[in-house]
């Protein structure tokens, strides 16, 4: 069976450097933040291109921390897109104020700037854009309605690490970017992780403080705080992937485009990409009338495939109380309702890409 991702070949190949940078951190039991996680920090923040960066303990804290760092609680609303992983609709619950659910757009499968500008009101705080399966959002546009407004504008990197817009790394376009070390992100930690970057110090240092149990200096709580540090383990870790996160990049682009070029079976509808972005495929989205019957004329030819995401955020029962209803974000209950994923990541062989494309181009039910 060829899975849909194998992050045992990743391992495999690297293991050696992965279990040194483990065995370093477990002989100065720096486990709990430490030299290890402060390491890591400042080569990511060098990395995207940002002054700052703070390492968390997920990234569903990294979008918690962000909300509190920009002062937005209770009565506040946060303009999110329907289409995301619930994670990005928690940083701003998780603080007391309301994710208001915006479309997203036929094409990119994106945040909606016509939705964001309907979705405004006098309560509205920040909007929060998803760079989604690896491709980044409109961001020239969803700024530009952001600072008419004065709002914030916070970019959730779950799963767009090494992406560009105009040149520029997502990350560093906002007012904070909000990062995921998932494993089976393009980079991962050995367990959880995450990372709030910024080009504002102030927020970054507020967000160390918020993470640490509120403590700047030890014993000494200025703030009612969090337990939301990295670890040093996977600080380690993630030092030695970030090595290898542009070669890697590199291969999810000839995959990703490979699949754009040569799987023409008229049954399927593509993720749109505008020529000034530069996505990283960290998941190869595709539409086809019957999913589930996709993914079973698929798992009997031995190829695994999945379903990213089959229940837009608005439609959650979590959310049943804010009165949403079918119709309300019409493009991305489409594209839950027929999304598949491919198999796609960087150690793939040609053999398994060409086994992948003559099953979707022979497909026909």
């Amino acid at each position: 069976m060829l899975k849909r991702i194998d992050l045992g070949r990743n391992y495999r190949n690297h293991k050696e450097e992965y279990l040194k940078a483990i065995r370093e951190v477990c002989e100065e039991t720096a486990f709990s933040g430490g030299k290890y996680a402060d390491r890591f920090e400042e080569e990511f923040a060098a990395y995207i291109g940002v002054k700052a960066a703070s390492g968390v303990d997920n990234g569903t804290s990294a979008l918690q921390l962000a909300m509190l760092a920009l002062g937005i609680g209770e009565g506040d609303e946060v303009i999110v897109p329907a289409n995301t992983y619930i994670a990005t609709a928690w940083g701003p619950t998780y603080t007391g104020a309301t994710p208001v659910f915006a479309d997203c757009t036929a094409d990119t499968w994106q945040i909606d700037p016509a939705s964001v500008r309907n979705r405004i009101t006098e309560r509205t705080k920040a909007i929060i854009g998803v760079h989604l399966y690896g491709q980044p959002f409109a961001y020239r546009e969803v700024r530009e309605i952001a600072d008419r407004h004065g709002l914030y504008l916070v970019e959730d990197c779950a799963q767009s690490h090494s992406a560009r817009y105009e040149g520029q790394m997502t990350g560093s376009l906002g007012d904070l970017g909000c990062f995921s070390f998932y494993p089976g992100k393009n980079l991962y930690a050995f367990g959880e992780g995450g990372c709030v970057t910024s080009n504002r110090r102030e927020y970054i240092d507020y967000i160390n403080i918020l993470k640490n149990q509120g403590c700047e200096v030890r014993y000494c709580h200025d703030v009612v705080g969090y337990n939301m540090r990295m670890e040093g383990i996977q600080g380690a870790v993630l030092s030695v992937s970030l090595k290898y996160l542009d070669q890697w990049t590199r291969r999810r682009r000839e995959i990703g485009w490979r699949y754009l070029r040569e799987i023409q079976n008229p049954l399927f509808g593509m993720q749109a990409h505008p020529e000034n972005t530069e996505p990283v495929f960290h998941l190869f989205v595709m539409t086809v009338p019957e999913p589930e019957d996709f993914l079973k004329y698929m798992e009997g030819i031995g190829i695994e495939c999945h379903r990213h995401y089959p229940i837009p955020c608005h439609l959650q029962k979590a959310y049943a109380h804010l009165g949403y209803g079918k119709g309300d974000c019409p493009n991305a209950e489409y594209l839950a309702e027929h999304c598949v994923t491919l198999p796609l990541f960087p150690e793939m062989t040609e053999e398994e890409e060409d086994l992948v494309i003559r099953a979707c181009n022979s497909y026909n039910h």
